[in-house]
């Protein structure tokens, strides 16, 4: 049985900031930040069993901004260099650590992170694109746009690319980006994004242990059981809620399973069909009671209407005043209705839905596999 140790904060030893104030100065060539990485990971490997040993805590990004007269956004992608090497690991709520170096059989599960991949990916777009040496570079925004990743995680792939020498950042405004040789190794590691193989995981976990309406583990457990970070399990979900797999519900009821991994059949026609789509009998009362309304609207009412009081549709709905009033929020958050105070105020209808919404049944889904039968 593997042993999991709970760290506690209160009881880490902190590194103190003063460990690192002979960095700032010493004179360097290059980028701030590759000299940082270096001198960060030539500190650790001198001193690792000696006055700092596994699970010591780091300074904090704001700590090391201050002193190193750097942004907190580089003290991360410093820190995450550094735990690509194995030499720091970090813990939600907890903060940075020194790794356990020694230990081979703690291996942080990387496949690879989101910042090799997003790096490869820009040298790819930059070869493909034949940009030469000098030659500046689109923005981040529309390179992470080009590639399919996120703003964020694109950037810290580009400063990945400033430490390997592929580009430079300028101190021009209008020019971040210049490519600094088009001499670029693209990795032949076809190896899938970190997200990609959780993913395959997850799916795999769903098809041996659960079921269409079954409610999922919770974040920290998956975290747990695959070795990863919690916000790399929220990232999976998020790819499987957009797969249709999964659907997210608020409170008590957890993320639930709205369609196997491998089924690749359309869902049943819910006129041909006594089983309601598992889309339709997972979701809030109040987003049924929404589609409603936007059948009401267009079958009895016309642009700029005034529709009934919450108390008065709540009556005719036949459903609670607060589930009202939270459709009517929603369908104001989409730009269906618009609400106005005084005398002459109330609810109005803004813009007309396009379509009506098909509600034919909502049956109850029994699986033939799980009823009971009775001939009385």
């Amino acid at each position: 049985m593997e042993k999991f140790v709970q760290l506690d904060k209160t009881k880490l030893n902190h590194i103190p900031i003063s460990e690192f104030a002979d960095f700032i100065h010493q004179s360097y060539e290059g980028s701030k930040t590759e000299y940082l990485i270096k001198c960060i990971e030539k500190w650790i490997l001198d001193n690792y069993n000696k006055t700092i040993h596994a699970n010591d805590l780091m300074p904090t990004k704001k700590l090391m901004s201050d002193l190193l007269d750097i942004s907190t956004g580089t003290v991360q992608n410093i820190y995450r260099n550094l735990e690509d090497k194995g030499l720091l690991y970090s813990k939600q709520c907890i903060g940075t650590m020194i790794a356990d170096i020694n230990n081979k059989s703690v291996k942080l599960r990387k496949s690879v992170s989101k910042k090799d991949y997003a790096t490869e990916l820009i040298k790819k777009f930059i070869i493909k694109n034949k940009f030469k040496t000098g030659e500046q570079l689109p923005s981040a925004r529309a390179i992470s746009q080009y590639i399919g990743i996120s703003i964020n995680t694109t950037r810290v792939a580009m400063e990945n690319l400033i430490i390997q020498g592929i580009i430079e950042k300028t101190q021009n405004k209008d020019q971040n980006w210049i490519l600094k040789t088009n001499k670029i190794n693209v990795s032949t590691n076809n190896s899938n994004s970190l997200i990609s193989n959780i993913v395959l995981d997850i799916k795999k976990y769903i098809t041996q242990n659960l079921r269409i309406g079954d409610k999922m583990p919770t974040h920290a457990q998956l975290a747990k059981n695959l070795k990863v970070s919690v916000k790399t399990i929220h990232d999976s979900l998020e790819y499987l809620i957009s797969e249709g797999i999964l659907l997210p519900k608020r409170g008590r009821y957890g993320t639930c399973v709205v369609k196997m991994p491998d089924d690749t059949k359309l869902q049943p026609q819910a006129e041909t069909s006594i089983f309601a789509k598992s889309q339709i009998t997972a979701r809030y009362h109040y987003e049924r009671i929404q589609d409603s309304i936007k059948n009401m609207i267009l079958e009895k009412y016309s642009l700029h209407s005034k529709l009934p009081s919450i108390m008065e549709m709540s009556n005719l709905m036949d459903v609670s005043p607060n589930t009202i009033r939270k459709a009517f929020a929603n369908l104001a958050e989409e730009g269906y209705l618009t609400f106005t105070r005084g005398r002459y105020g109330g609810t109005f209808v803004k813009a007309m839905p396009k379509s009506p919404v098909n509600q034919p049944f909502e049956w109850v889904a029994v699986n033939p596999k799980y009823a009971t039968y009775s001939d009385n």
